[in-house]
């Protein structure tokens, strides 16, 4: 059978060529990133009142309700469900642990506790696609440029929030877009300076940079997390298979004394 040009074309397309030898090798020109890095949360507090985002009059006011909730003890949770905490708000305000891979052609962002913290970034030179499926952390490219990272990231759930603490975040409501240039400040500092365009809930695009230091004991490895954890309980059933079973609560989160 004779293939047509087209079909031959397809044949020997490949997405994802497998790494050559020079790839593996050209790793080592990169900027040393290993280890755990720990956000600094008093800086993240500290931006709260120093450089809050630009919100336009609606995203303010739910702002304005979430503090007044928050300071008489009713705190909105921006978290919740197991949904993955999703850009920008895992750089922005995420208390855990992470950890960056280099790999060919990929910067890969693991991060420690809901089991849903995975950021891939393409740095193999590919566009965004043209109609992007949207999910919780988008889809992003980078480039080098000299030890910087910069990162672009569109395609994210309009659900996802624009958070500045835990309690207080606005969904960005669709076309949000990010650019990140991630640098090593200083020998164990990363800083992430984070441009955020969201046209339907602030007034302008945001500037913020997030510190994170790095830790380079093993006491620091990031751990696996599972938000559901608390919610289930390790039992041998009836026939005698260690399984999870399910532990009732309350509609407020409470657990049910068992009977």
């Amino acid at each position: 059978m004779v293939l047509g040009s087209s079909a031959v074309a397809a044949e020997k397309t490949v997405i994802n060529p497998a790494p050559t030898p020079k790839d593996w090798s050209d790793l080592s020109n990169l900027p040393d990133w290993s280890g755990v890095w720990n956000p600094k949360v008093t800086d993240q507090d500290q931006q709260v009142k120093t450089n809050p985002p630009p919100w336009n009059a609606k995203a303010a006011a739910l702002i304005e309700h979430q503090f007044k909730e928050d300071r008489e003890g009713r705190p909105f949770l921006v978290f919740w469900g197991c949904l993955p905490e999703s850009m920008p708000s895992w750089m922005l305000v995420t208390h855990n642990a992470m950890e960056i891979l280099f790999t060919p052609g990929r910067v890969t962002m693991l991060g420690e506790s809901d089991g849903n913290r995975l950021r891939r970034i393409y740095t193999d030179g590919r566009p965004h696609p043209q109609d992007p499926d949207p999910t919780f952390h988008g889809h992003s490219i980078g480039h080098w440029e000299g030890d910087t990272l910069v990162v672009d990231t569109i395609g994210i759930v309009p659900q996802a929030y624009l958070a500045i603490t835990e309690a207080e975040g606005v969904p960005n409501n669709g076309d949000m877009h990010i650019i990140e240039r991630i640098h090593l400040a200083a020998k164990d500092i990363l800083h992430d300076d984070l441009e955020i365009i969201a046209p339907n809930i602030l007034t302008k695009p945001w500037k913020t940079t997030r510190i994170f230091f790095r830790q380079r004991a093993r006491k620091f490895d990031i751990v696996e997390g599972t938000c559901e954890e608390g919610y289930v309980a390790p039992k041998i059933n009836k026939d005698g298979w260690h399984v999870f079973e399910k532990i009732e609560h309350d509609i407020g989160g409470n657990r049910v004394p068992p009977k």
